[in-house]
């Protein structure tokens, strides 16, 4: 006989540390999270990120009591704007031109800061400020840009760190080399899901199977079908299981597929780094994302976006896409000693990025054409009209200071010169020795196609647009919330937010099913006319339901939408 489970979550990230936890926080007993990986690939996608996220907030005071690393003095000296529901929710429909769910992203940011608080106090996520990451010192302040200030001690590592001592403090079960193959139904409901382990096919029952398994930005052949054939050359950041299976299996039994199928994550990602899935060791700093402060050219010397549209936590996701369409796939970014300074040691370091420099732009050239550059000239042209571009609009707004903690305006746009590539931002010239150039390719983060869920519960709709009883999802596979861009910072809120939302119905659900194994067993060994009886008589339920009580098998706890039984749902359990 197949194992029974109040909860089966197919992934073993971040979004589905999330949904278990909520799970056993609202009544669950018995629940399983298999992960395809093996053990020493846990975390999925959440292990290689930064560890941001985004939240609405109301400043600084607001975030000082769940963060660790500011003291009171530090505290006086920190800029943190507030950001606001509005702000939150324009920036996503900003960025993904008004394509998303408005009650998808409605939902998931008027409870992104509920989410957050549950994270510091319930899975004991050691938050911080990211001075590393979105803060500039300025007139010996720091000031925080881009919406974005909480991420994690030590990342993503110190995140999942965290979310498996939850686990573990809960007695969730966690199944390693266990792909999920196959949903198991009856009628229109899920009540299970098939796992390869041991060399074969096993069957485990379930009232509820939340799916957290992540996109297909790791499917090699997934990618060329429905992102374009260029993207057999992107370099996966994360894990290489995130392969499409919950998507598949979802498909096979009639969900709805929604959002952005030509979308996805992609960033400015060290051109030396592994191809088919991230380091364990260096992680998310293969990310190179100091694009903002100088410029990027392709192979033929030619730069292709504007490196200043915006500050880099609204760019960064869509700027991989831009390097991947270039000429062998690929670009270099420039800049000079002005600047270098302002670039992050994590990204690179000596030790971290294979770093070309130049005490001369002409030198820098010649040592970018071993490395890959075809048009000397062309570079050179590139950096000459620029610098022109840039000193042209100082003549006409001498009173502008550069600030990259603001969107400051200085660009290289006037009515003396104007480029065809504008860089809106923080534009200064490339003529200060000594000159620093790194080698940068696209790296696929995840994908923004998914599933249509429920916005309130994260269940899984059908193509009818009905629930699928018995599936939840939440994750990279949740569609229908980014398109075409990405605010850095949301995919771990969302994966937390629509995590719990899950969790804690898939508890209900549980709590309320007759597949529930203890209380089948219970109906029908001690009350085999249950139904009759409360057909027959609706006085006696009072005294059957203390009757269970003291029997030890049924907690009553009357009037309760997360635990035990009330009078109206005992018999939904018959």
């Amino acid at each position: 006989m197949p194992r029974t489970f109040d909860c089966i979550i197919v992934g073993g990230g971040h979004a589905g540390a999330s949904a278990a936890i909520s799970a056993v926080e609202a009544g669950c007993k018995d629940v399983l999270i298999v992960e395809k990986a093996p053990e020493e690939w846990v975390g999925g996608n959440g292990y290689f990120t930064a560890g941001a996220h985004r939240t609405v907030h109301a400043g600084l005071a607001d975030l000082l009591p769940i963060v660790t690393n500011v003291t009171t003095g530090q505290a006086e000296k920190i800029d943190v704007a507030p950001y606001t529901t509005d702000e939150f929710i324009g920036d996503i429909m900003r960025l993904g031109e008004n394509k998303p769910s408005a009650e998808l992203v409605k939902t998931m940011v008027e409870n992104s800061r509920d989410a957050i608080q549950w994270l510091a106090e319930t899975v004991e996520v050691p938050f911080i400020l990211a001075f590393h990451r979105q803060a500039y010192e300025i007139d010996g302040r720091q000031k925080f840009w881009g919406g974005l200030a909480l991420s994690v001690e030590d990342g993503g590592k110190g995140l999942i760190k965290a979310d498996l001592r939850a686990l573990q403090k809960r007695g969730v079960e966690l199944w390693f080399n266990t792909p999920a193959v196959q949903l198991i139904t009856e009628g229109s409901t899920v009540t299970g899901v098939v796992v390869r382990k041991g060399g074969g096919q096993v069957p485990l029952k379930a009232a509820a199977v939340i799916l957290a398994c992540g996109g297909y930005e790791s499917s090699r052949e997934l990618r060329m079908e429905y992102l374009g054939p260029h993207w057999k050359h992107a370099r996966v950041r994360g894990t290489p299981y995130n392969t499409g299976d919950g998507i598949l299996m979802a498909q096979a039994i009639g969900a709805k597929l929604v959002g952005d199928w030509r979308g996805c994550h992609s960033t400015c990602w060290d051109a030396n780094a592994p191809t088919e899935a991230g380091d364990r060791k260096l992680s998310n700093q293969f990310t190179k994302s100091g694009y903002p402060l100088g410029i990027m050219v392709n192979v033929n010397g030619e730069r292709f976006a504007d490196e200043g549209q915006d500050f880099r936590s609204y760019t960064y996701a869509k700027i991989g896409k831009q390097i991947l369409l270039q000429p062998q796939g690929c670009a270099f970014q420039v800049w000079d000693a002005k600047v270098t300074s302002q670039l992050r040691r994590e990204e690179y370091g000596d030790d971290i990025v294979e770093r070309i420099t130049a005490s001369t732009i002409e030198d820098l050239a010649d040592r970018l054409m071993d490395k890959g550059l075809h048009d000397k000239e062309g570079f050179l042209r590139t950096v000459r009209e620029y610098n022109d571009a840039v000193h042209q609009h100082r003549m006409e707004h001498p009173g502008s200071t550069w600030d990259p903690a603001i969107k400051d305006g200085l660009s290289t746009q006037s009515s003396r010169k104007s480029l065809t590539v504008p860089k809106s931002n923080w534009a200064l010239s490339i003529e200060k020795e000594l000159f620093l150039a790194v080698k940068v390719a696209c790296g696929i983060t995840f994908t923004f196609g998914g599933l249509a869920i429920d916005p309130g519960t994260g269940a899984v709709l059908s193509e009818s647009g009905e629930v699928i009883r018995g599936l939840f999802c939440t994750g990279e596979m949740v569609g229908d919330l980014y398109y075409n861009n990405y605010p850095g910072g949301s995919g771990l809120t969302a994966g937390t937010v629509f995590g719990m939302k899950a969790g804690r119905a898939a508890a209900r659900l549980a709590i309320l099913t007759p597949q529930n194994e203890r209380t089948t067993s219970l109906c029908r060994e001690h009350f085999p006319s249950l139904q009759s009886l409360l057909r027959e008589c609706s006085s006696k339920i009072n005294h059957m339901m203390e009757t269970l009580t003291f029997m030890g098998h049924i907690r009553v706890t009357p009037n309760s939408e997360s635990v035990g039984y009330s009078r109206e749902n005992l018999e939904e359990v018959s």
